[in-house]
């Protein structure tokens, strides 16, 4: 099981104090984020992608690529690439340049995005957005895999005879996951490929995602990939922790009754009730997170959003170093108990490598 944290980004007003931070502060403060996490003992560090404010990660490569000059063991991944909006060229080109440079320890999240003026910034129709994501990756999944490419679809240029360069690193490439929070159809684009399925387990109640991972393990299984209890599965959730739960939800609750995404809507308790949204204690955060499972089953990587809604980054840190002590090791332990045989672990380059030469034996 790997565990790992999410950002998203977001430059917010502090809704305590009226403070926002400044472009160089956030970025500054995810690279600052990332080194924490390896420090505390996460498994996995992922950036969002966005183009408008008050987003910043407009470049992830170059986020990621920071990051891995200074960590040594973190998986740096994306907590969305924009399929629809960015050429797969370029796509195959930059992670898999990235993929060298961080000797691996790279992977990918495809997803849509959830900001709809971002398709005509980069020349593309929000309306055609599923089936970009389906020709985009079909190019993309192509490009990683062959040497020269022979192509031609509906919405880029046809290629002749390309070579996308560099060539993924020990001729494997970055795994794939495929993001959404309501779309069957890029659960059935995972499945059809055999790559991982990852439910951002935000916002919607637990009933839904199950349906999602469900038909995901079902589809999977029948393109000849394994068991359902094979397929690769990931999680998100948003936790805010303390030492005690009044603590947790008398600090968090400023900030999620103005928050963007939040704001205006049901209550915080209504929202955890309802949600898989954690406010409370390490116990509470364990007792929720072990609870994922009884609806998704075993899954390999669990990522928690920490950092947004105007959070100070004094208490974001704060946050990782609570759940580095004493939420992580009791979920490793416990999960890794739960765990049937044959239920794979969370993909690492390494053991894809390895799998690579078995097979070819």
């Amino acid at each position: 099981m790997q565990f790992g944290i999410f950002t998203v980004g977001d430059r917010t007003t502090d809704p305590t104090n009226g403070s926002t931070p400044g472009e160089h502060r956030r970025i500054k403060a995810m690279v600052e984020l990332a080194v924490k996490a390896e420090e505390v003992g996460f498994d996995v560090f992922a950036t969002g992608e966005h183009h408008n404010p008050p987003f910043v990660p407009s470049s992830p490569t170059t986020l990621l690529g920071h990051i891995a000059a200074r960590t040594e063991r973190l998986i740096l991944s994306t907590s969305t690439t924009l399929i629809t909006t960015n050429d797969p060229v370029k796509i195959a080109e930059d992670y898999a340049f990235l993929q060298h440079l961080a000797d691996g320890r790279v992977d990918l999240m495809m997803g849509r995005g959830n900001t709809g003026p971002v398709y005509p910034w980069f020349g593309q129709d929000i309306r055609q957005g599923i089936p970009l994501a389906v020709e985009n990756y079909a190019l993309l999944h192509r490009l990683w895999r062959e040497d020269v490419v022979d192509w031609e679809g509906r919405f880029r240029t046809p290629l002749q005879g390309f070579t996308s360069t560099p060539r993924p690193l020990d001729g494997v490439p970055p795994f794939v996951w495929h993001g959404s929070i309501r779309s069957p159809e890029i659960a059935e684009q995972a499945a059809y490929y055999g790559d991982g399925f990852f439910a951002n387990h935000i916002f919607w109640p637990k009933q839904h995602t199950a349906r999602m991972v469900d038909l995901y393990r079902r589809r999977y299984a029948h393109y000849g990939h394994g068991t359902p209890e094979q397929a690769i599965v990931g999680l998100g959730g948003h936790v805010f922790v303390r030492r005690n739960s009044q603590d947790a939800v008398r600090e968090f609750r400023p900030y999620f009754d103005h928050a963007p995404v939040y704001g205006g809507g049901p209550s915080l308790e209504e929202y955890m009730r309802e949600t898989p949204m954690t406010v409370g204690s390490p116990q509470q955060i364990i007792d929720r997170t072990l609870s994922f499972r009884e609806y998704v089953g075993d899954y390999q990587r669990q990522l928690f959003l920490v950092d947004s809604g105007g959070l100070p980054q004094k208490t974001v840190l704060e946050q990782l170093d609570l759940l580095g002590e004493e939420v992580l090791p009791v979920l490793r332990k416990e999960f890794a108990a739960l765990r049937p045989a044959g239920v794979p672990d969370g993909p690492t380059h390494a053991a894809r490598v390895a799998r690579k030469a078995s097979a070819t034996d």
